[in-house]
């Protein structure tokens, strides 16, 4: 994809080497992305990593569902921020970090934060954190070109004195806008399902519904913004920790609490 519009612009600029340089700065960064896109999210996110005597409580949780879920311990890290949310990230499940905000262990009971927690278990377990990780890549990536594209046609164009084609300019012009939009509504599709699908996980782990269902009713209750915000790692968190408002909810990476939890009530009797 990226190597498409690369190409569509070394068309437009008649230089080859353009679509060539995108293509492999393009590889370089998803062979960066892949190794350190866990310290990629914690760094963005302000989560610092915590060992058990930091936190036994919230510890002993994570490592009793490790054992649980069969899974390897994964790092546990702690983000300082009143508003509750969690997320789980890295390549694989050797190298999983699952987090949590200081809010969302402070309003949840065991039980509840037990099921937040199996939550992003299961996204380690169900590899979502490699999907969401190569989403949050190509947003990423998709707004970088975006922002490049813009700069080239206006300051391009003042250099080549408005030389060229006007449809090669217009064509331009939509992928420098589609683009975005594009990779963004792929991020919104892709982690809306993998949402639902954690929170049935979760249910089967814990074998107690009524613990996920009280912990999103929770969430839905003291759903608030978190301090530091970033639109291409949204979809990692269990809820959404960005500000409400028409384009946010328009372009959601998740569904709506209250139907994650009819889905759940729905489905209490054939877990």
């Amino acid at each position: 994809m990226i190597a498409a519009i690369a190409g569509l612009f070394a068309w437009y600029y008649k230089d080859a080497w353009l679509a060539v340089w995108v293509t492999v700065v393009a590889i370089a960064y998803a062979v960066f992305q892949y190794f350190m896109s866990a310290s990629i999210a914690t760094t963005m996110t302000g989560a610092k990593e915590i060992q058990k005597k930091d936190n036994p409580r919230f510890y002993n949780i994570v490592e009793n569902l490790s054992i649980t879920t069969g899974l390897p311990m994964p790092k546990v890290y702690i983000i300082n921020d009143p508003a509750p949310n969690a997320f789980a990230t890295g390549r694989d499940p050797k190298h999983a970090i699952v987090a949590a905000t200081t809010g969302l262990i402070d309003i949840m009971d065991d039980k509840e934060l037990t099921a937040v927690m199996a939550h992003e278990m299961s996204h380690v377990k169900n590899y979502d954190i490699r999907v969401s990780m190569i989403v949050f890549g190509l947003v990423c990536m998709m707004g970088l070109i975006s922002d490049i594209a813009f700069r080239m046609m206006f300051y391009g164009n003042r250099r080549r004195n408005n030389e060229g084609s006007p449809v090669g300019y217009v064509l331009i012009l939509l992928a420098a806008i589609l683009s975005p939009i594009c990779a963004a509504i792929a991020q919104m599709a892709v982690s809306r399902q993998r949402e639902y699908l954690a929170d049935a996980s979760a249910v089967n782990i814990t074998r107690y519904p009524e613990g996920m269902i009280s912990a999103l009713k929770k969430l839905q209750a003291h759903s608030q913004p978190m301090k530091r915000q970033n639109s291409a790692a949204a979809s990692l968190y269990i809820n959404n920790p960005l500000r409400k408002g028409f384009f946010s909810n328009l372009f959601s990476t998740h569904p709506p609490i209250e139907k994650r939890i009819e889905r759940l009530e729905n489905g209490k009797n054939t877990f």
